[in-house]
């Protein structure tokens, strides 16, 4: 009878326990769902209205135009640009509310490991806006590059828009990588490397495959020269000829300008000869003698 007396304590003892757990593990678990139900509401909201925001501003026109949706369609996401962006806005909000949420419940470990998390998600948004942006740069530079060597005729004008964009964008992913932390050293080394194999294939590429386009460089420069030399001597003949005559017609009215000085007055002979030489002064007058 003590025995079965003992054993039911050990019960009623057990399940008072187990009560006393579940009383305290309920309210923890009702404010566990409670702020992920809050988290959930405000992310999708905000997530919405980030997508519409957006769609508004012909965010999901600019990545078409840089290719970004090519690359979605490539990789089976049915979601555009906007959209995703709205998910990913949407899971760093959930993910800030999760974090009171397991401290609700109790749960330290994972909020420790939640919040390292939240504390990398900004690396991360840096990350794409890094590709975004350089993405943006690499299509911009390209339709450069691709009008320039078009209206040249320099080579194959795609050839050399695709070799702009692609170096640009490499650039983009490796500074997205530095700022995701991801092996920084190596990152370094890597880029060391393709910078030096860049400068050596634009080097043998124009020694090699461009020796037409130098030659026709070389020759629309001495062509150039040679017009602007001619130009200038043409302009220079003008302007000696110019001057020539500018000179005698200088030279032909000197003459009459020098008689005028010369000659103030005209001559007179009676200022040279003041007395008139009279005749009768000197001869006498012989008269017939008178009958």
């Amino acid at each position: 009878m003590t025995v079965f007396n003992n054993f039911g304590e050990a019960v009623i003892s057990a399940l008072g326990h187990a009560l006393d757990i579940v009383l305290v593990f309920v309210p923890l678990l009702l404010g566990f769902l409670l702020i992920l139900l809050v988290g959930y509401i405000i992310a999708a909201a905000l997530s919405k209205a980030v997508t519409f925001l957006l769609r508004k501003i012909g965010f999901d026109n600019l990545a078409n135009r840089i290719g970004l949706s090519r690359l979605e369609q490539n990789m089976g996401v049915r979601l555009d640009a906007a959209g995703i962006l709205g998910k990913i806005v949407f899971w760093f909000i959930f993910l800030v509310f999760l974090v009171p949420a397991t401290n609700a419940l109790g749960l330290t470990a994972v909020s420790g490991i939640l919040n390292t998390m939240i504390a990398y998600i900004p690396n991360v948004f840096v990350a794409i806006l890094v590709l975004f942006l350089g993405t943006l740069a690499a299509t911009f530079v390209a339709d450069i590059v691709r009008g320039a060597t078009a209206s040249t005729n320099i080579g194959n004008s795609n050839l050399f828009a695709n070799v702009a964009r692609y170096a640009i964008i490499g650039f983009a992913a490796l500074i997205a990588l530095e700022q995701l932390q991801i092996a920084p050293a190596l990152l370094n080394i890597l880029f060391t490397a393709i910078i030096g194999a860049l400068a050596i294939a634009f080097g043998l590429a124009f020694g090699l495959g461009g020796q037409d386009a130098a030659r026709r460089w070389l020759n629309r420069g001495e062509s150039a020269v040679t017009n602007a030399a001619s130009q200038i001597q043409a302009q220079q003949s003008v302007n000696q000829a110019s001057n020539a005559r500018m000179q005698a017609q200088q030279t032909a009215t000197q003459p009459q300008a020098y008689q005028q000085q010369a000659y103030p007055q005209q001559y007179d002979q009676q200022q040279a000869y003041p007395q008139q030489y009279d005749q009768t002064a000197q001869v006498p007058f012989n008269r017939p003698p008178t009958r």
